[in-house]
């Protein structure tokens, strides 16, 4: 794989070609989003790129007219990357794919390395992943907007799979993700920002 997945000389890196191929827009900012996250909710490199062969396997073999299942998808996975199981059921796995018309080499060949998504996320997105340092105000209000950003991108991928499927009827959408805090003791409510913003709620004042 090699250069082939950095952006050197202006060519575009791995994971940027395979999103704008397979209209993966809402995964590429998934994965930013997942790796710029602080605390538990931080994504590895590595599991970012687990996660990103299992949405383009997914959506490679809906192309392909088929609906498989997480099972079969992270079958395929693995087989793709050299972790499945025995050689046997490889084989298996393999002749079934090829029969239903995929090209098993070709996908693999679209399968990315964790080095792939770095390059993809610090020099196309320009994503850098900055450790939490303590429980600033700053700290958590930008927390908070990413997870934000984070659920409306996996919605609206999970929605657009879904029409796909004809499974739901839906024209073009936007997913909106409001944050609101309600402190019972004085009853009043904020948006995560405003109450940040305003160092809290009303209780000191009662």
């Amino acid at each position: 794989m090699g250069d082939a997945e950095h952006d050197t000389a202006g060519r575009q890196s791995k994971v940027a070609r395979l999103v704008d191929e397979h209209d993966l827009d809402g995964v590429g900012a998934e994965l930013e989003a997942r790796w710029t996250a602080t605390g538990d909710d931080h994504w590895s490199l590595r599991d970012l790129a687990e996660h990103f062969n299992r949405e383009l396997v997914r959506e490679r073999l809906y192309e392909a007219g088929l609906h498989p299942s997480e099972a079969e998808v992270g079958d395929v996975v693995r087989l793709l990357t050299g972790d499945g199981g025995g050689a046997a059921e490889q084989t298996q796995l393999r002749r079934r794919l090829e029969r239903e018309g995929i090209d098993v080499e070709d996908l693999a060949g679209d399968v990315v390395t964790y080095q792939a998504v770095r390059s993809y996320l610090q020099e196309y997105r320009g994503a850098e992943y900055e450790r939490d340092t303590g429980d600033r105000l700053e700290t958590v209000a930008d927390a908070v907007q990413k997870l934000r950003g984070r659920l409306v991108s996996v919605t609206e991928t999970k929605l657009d799979q879904l029409r796909r499927t004809s499974k739901l009827t839906l024209g073009e959408f936007r997913v909106m993700v409001d944050v609101r805090v309600l402190c019972t003791e004085c009853d009043t409510q904020y948006g995560i920002a405003e109450l940040l913003a305003g160092d809290g709620c009303n209780c000191e004042e009662q």
